[in-house]
């Protein structure tokens, strides 16, 4: 057979060189046919194997049968209505040869975001047992992340949260937000309890999330049920941060956590982007260009709430009690908590200030505020004793007398 040495090297000598057919069959020590093969063909010679039969050529009939009636049908159904006995592994190959001609066409089409359309969002919850202190870990379970991933510059932005309650949810959505430095126009969520969900085939969002899109003036949808299709932005960024961040880490509390991600995460915006053929710093601005400015006043978030504060001077914030200044008892105070610390106010007036402690179930006490209570305590129950007086003393007598005894007479 002619090598693809020898075919170039006719060639060659044919055009380059001009060398007529007898002349270039001499020097390659070939036949005159084979030189004129070689100038004939278009390509290079290559060998092609002939093709041998298969087992599946003789029930291919049938095969097709079952698939024009069934065209679903598993490889292994075939295999038995077939009454196949050999590998499963080249009839397999063969269903799927054969499948695609009987179901219908669903091509997939390519997604594409314009600058400042869309942000996903959805909680990750890394593979991870956290210390919180006070002898308390937290599960995987009970770690919730908050991720956004921008449609069009892929730009990602997470936090670790102390639950997925509403007044949590929405105080770290705002700071993502403001670290973005822009509002998308719309905003995905899966069926997040906080934001919303599909009821009666149209979706509801929560009174929360209706004064927070509000604020911001974008707009919020609650994917579909089994729809992964319609959130695989965010998907794939919670996959990388599980495959990129979290290997060989560990962490001493949620301060650390977060203050990791945040290190990391300007690097995981520093890379290539196959899909995007830049990294995501090199569209962000674009991205934030189009993107709704933030609103003049934040929106409101955290845990805001009014209350008279009872005689034992504690506030209760997701199941942990927090002490407040005795000096407010019986007097309205106004709890103000984000994702960092919690305050309390009287009158304009800070009374607490504690930082938000991750474990449950525990008091947290000021040793100020235990100290002021106990001198309030002291000067309310100190009891000035009354002046010693003089009481007269009754002569044992005057009691016989009283009853009507004698004993001086008796005796006589």
């Amino acid at each position: 057979m002619l090598t693809v040495e020898d075919w170039a090297e006719i060639r060659r000598l044919r055009r380059s060189e001009g060398m007529p057919i007898k002349v270039i069959a001499r020097a390659m020590g070939c036949s005159k046919n084979t030189v004129k093969q070689a100038l004939r063909s278009d390509g290079a010679p290559r060998y092609v194997r002939a093709p041998r039969g298969s087992l599946v050529d003789e029930v291919e009939p049938r095969i097709r049968e079952l698939l024009r009636a069934w065209p679903t049908m598993p490889a292994t159904v075939v295999a038995e209505r077939i009454g196949w006995q050999h590998s499963i592994r080249i009839l397999r190959d063969r269903v799927s040869d054969l499948r695609p001609a009987y179901l219908q066409p669903d091509p997939a089409s390519r997604t594409t975001y314009l600058p400042g359309e869309l942000a996903q969002c959805d909680f990750w919850f890394p593979e991870v047992s956290l210390p919180v202190g006070f002898g308390q870990t937290r599960s995987p379970m009970q770690l919730p992340v908050l991720v956004m991933a921008s449609g069009y510059s892929r730009w990602l932005s997470a936090r670790l949260l102390p639950s997925r309650a509403a007044e949590d949810l929405f105080a770290g959505w705002w700071v993502l937000l403001e670290r973005l430095g822009g509002v998308p126009k719309t905003l995905v969520w899966d069926g997040e309890g906080a934001i919303g969900r599909w009821r009666r085939g149209t979706a509801e969002l929560t009174g929360d999330c209706q004064a927070f899109r509000g604020t911001l003036g974008a707009k919020v949808i609650v994917c579909k049920p089994a729809d992964p299709e319609a959130k695989g932005l965010i998907e794939r960024a919670n996959g990388y941060l599980e495959t990129s961040f979290l290997p060989g880490r560990t962490f001493t509390d949620p301060g650390d956590f977060n203050a990791q991600l945040q290190g990391w995460l300007p690097k995981a915006n520093a890379r290539r982007m196959r899909v995007l053929g830049c990294s995501p710093g090199d569209r962000v601005e674009a991205d934030r260009a189009a993107m709704l400015t933030l609103p003049p006043v934040a929106p409101v978030t955290g845990w805001r709430r009014s209350q008279r504060l009872p005689r034992d001077y504690y506030i209760r914030l997701d199941s942990n009690d927090y002490s407040v200044h005795p000096a407010a008892v019986g007097r309205r105070i106004e709890i103000v908590a984000d994702l960092d610390r919690v305050r309390v106010f009287c009158e304009g007036a800070v009374v607490a200030d504690h930082p938000r402690c991750w474990a449950h179930h525990q008091s947290i006490t000021d040793t100020v505020h235990a100290q002021a209570a106990t001198a309030l305590r002291r000067d309310r129950f100190t009891v000035v004793a009354p002046a010693a007086t003089e009481v007269e003393q009754r002569a044992l007598t005057d009691y016989d007398i009283a009853f009507g005894l004698r004993l001086d007479q008796g005796a006589s």
